[in-house]
């Protein structure tokens, strides 16, 4: 490369040199993915030009093909990777190269460090960390490039991954970026046509572009529009292989669909569900949202508008005959055409997870486990798609605490005559199945869903019945448990009415200023006491939505109920009214409630008590 007179010599930044320093001195058995990085820029690069003569034919080279071509030379051991894309701009090198935006390589160092035996050919995807995963193959690298700006001269940028980098000002005539990569000597492997070929059928056979290698004219990728063909001809492996180049990420898809259609609006598209809830760190899909074409020209990367909030986990793309070319961001929004195509999108992907939920039940299993907050999120949201949504929840029970299942299935299972769905919530899975509102539950046999993910209170807001059977906390103290049979006898008995009146009048004089009210249950069966809300009081459900949201909202007094059938208060019962035991019993009890309820703001505070408790039933006397 001839160069001409202006050359500066930049100095890497701090966190360039170490992340080149991790590149450069990491073996990775699969160094390949460097040549999917390059070829994913140069697609980048060509997108953007496209974009840009749709509006503007005052480029350099309009006439050019846009592809990218790659060439070697085994004796020189050098590859080159050229294409016709956007170019760079002398500063845009220095921005673009010299640079790695956001903080990437400090959060590339991070995950390194999090994981060192981690597979990092996932978490490169980012642009600018893409580009320098080429120093894990490459001596030197140099960048020449010619912006599409008729008036911006040439340049090259050359490196050889260490401290710094030179620009140069250098003789390049056509429109483009050409990428020479100067190979270590236990590289030379990549400038093998064929090894080249089996890369680029791997890991970049959907770019968008075409890709020639040497002096052939034959493409080597088939750069089909994969979601235009006939849904026949689309195997589950084309699928799969579609999706990881699309989003590299290396699982599989939880499941995916192909949408077709003519009318209302001619559209395509093709979605998934992701194997992964997380993004990898530097995938090139950093964002929510669908990848919208109109007549195949990218028109936005991440478009959020053609699935509701709540299926923001959907992957995709979506092309329409239909949008026009020049469509801006503010028109699509408020275009009657996109809100047909929004209808179609969302109909196809939540039909999508209703096929993998009545099909494949133990990976609809594996969906629920990663998205299924997502599905509460959009029953408790958005009321068009809510008859959808409300069969495709999951739920633990108390007869069912380590599966998941339907609505539907708990409606199969109910007692003959129970006319009521119950739930329960609590704060975490072990704790809820101890509630003392369980009590009368278990001793009826009835079914109860267990509901203790925070996003819970907010569906419960929408999730009133399902199939006009309404849905009953079990917790609420007038909740009606359809008396389908009395609740059974404790093995001792009651107490009599004045001593059960003595009873609540010591806790209510013990606990004056913690409880609003102290009474008898007969809800309680293996429980000495449980708490519940005062008459006129919020719901739980609302309560733990103010939580959530951190609004005010002072949390009211409880109503202590005790069960006077208890051998525990039995036998506090009999104690003097000036017992120090017998107060500290009272106070135990209460605190049990409010531990099991998720509300005691001190657990360590009752060790002192219960060693007292204990040291009590130790002496001698006892």
């Amino acid at each position: 490369m001839s160069n001409k007179s202006k050359s500066s010599t930049l100095p890497f930044k701090a966190e360039t040199r170490q992340l080149l320093n991790i590149l450069i001195h990491s073996l990775y058995t699969d160094r390949e993915i460097f040549l999917r990085e390059l070829i994913s820029n140069a697609s980048d690069a060509l997108t953007r030009m496209n974009f840009e003569m749709l509006t503007n034919r005052d480029v350099l080279d309009p006439e050019a093909e846009p592809a990218i071509w790659i060439t070697t030379d085994p004796g020189a051991r050098t590859l080159t990777i050229r294409d016709t894309g956007i170019g760079l701009t002398r500063k845009e090198m220095e921005e673009n190269l010299g640079t790695i935006a956001h903080s990437g390589a400090r959060a590339f160092m991070q995950a390194a460090e999090k994981d060192a035996t981690a597979d990092l050919s996932n978490i490169i995807g980012q642009f600018g960390v893409g580009f320098y995963s080429v120093f894990m193959v490459a001596d030197k690298v140099e960048v020449a490039s010619h912006s599409y700006k008729k008036e911006e001269p040439s340049a090259v940028w050359i490196s050889d991954g260490q401290e710094s980098y030179e620009i140069r000002d250098f003789d390049k005539p056509d429109r483009g970026t050409q990428i020479t990569v100067f190979l270590k000597e236990d590289a030379a492997e990549f400038t093998s046509e064929n090894r080249l070929r089996e890369l680029i059928r791997r890991h970049s056979d959907y770019v968008a572009f075409p890709i020639y290698i040497g002096s052939s004219t034959e493409q080597v990728n088939r750069q089909s529009a994969l979601w235009r063909q006939n849904s026949q001809q689309i195997t589950e492996k084309d699928a799969g292989d579609f999706y990881k180049q699309f989003t590299l990420d290396q699982k599989e898809p939880l499941a995916y669909t192909h949408l077709a259609v003519d009318a209302p609006v001619q559209a395509y598209a093709l979605l998934f569900i992701p194997g992964s809830a997380e993004h990898y760190l530097f995938a090139p899909r950093k964002q929510d949202g669908l990848r919208l074409y109109a007549r195949k020209v990218l028109i936005q990367d991440y478009f959020r508008d053609l699935l509701p909030e709540y299926l923001r986990f959907v992957q995709g793309i979506v092309d329409s005959e239909d949008l026009p070319l020049n469509i801006s961001r503010e028109t699509i929004q408020s275009n009657r055409l996109l809100m047909q195509l929004k209808k179609l999108v969302t109909n196809r992907a939540i039909d999508m997870i209703r096929r993998l939920a009545q099909d494949k039940p133990e990976k609809y299993i594996e969906f629920w486990n990663l998205f299924g907050r997502y599905i509460k999120e959009g029953v408790a949201s958005d009321m068009a798609d809510y008859d959808s949504l409300v069969p495709l929840l999951r739920f633990h029970t108390l007869h069912h605490p380590e599966e998941l299942i339907s609505l539907e299935t708990y409606l199969d299972e109910r007692r003959p005559g129970q006319q009521q769905i119950y739930y329960l919530l609590g704060e975490d899975d072990r704790s809820v199945v101890y509630s003392p509102h369980l009590d009368v539950i278990r001793k009826r046999n009835l079914d109860v869903l267990l509901l203790t993910d925070p996003l819970d209170s907010f569906m419960l807001l929408a999730l009133k019945n399902y199939k006009d059977i309404p849905l009953v906390n079990v917790a609420d103290k007038n909740a009606d448990l359809d008396d389908l049979s009395t609740p059974g006898e404790a093995d001792t008995p009651a107490l009599s009415e004045e001593s059960k009146a003595g009873l609540i009048a010591r806790f209510a004089r013990q606990l004056a200023n913690r409880v609003t009210d102290v009474r008898a249950s007969d809800r309680l069966i293996e429980s000495p006491a449980r708490l519940v809300d005062p008459d006129n009081s919020p719901t739980p459900e609302i309560q733990r939505v103010y939580q959530m949201m951190n609004q005010p909202l002072e949390i009211p007094r409880k109503v202590l109920e005790i069960n006077p059938r208890h051998p525990l208060l039995t036998s506090l019962a009999t104690l003097p009214d000036n017992s120090e035991i017998a107060e500290l019993m009272i106070d135990q009890i209460y605190e049990d409630a409010l531990l099991i309820e998720g509300l005691h703001p001190d657990p360590a505070g009752m060790i002192g008590r219960i060693q007292k408790i204990m040291a009590a039933a130790l002496r001698p006397e006892n």
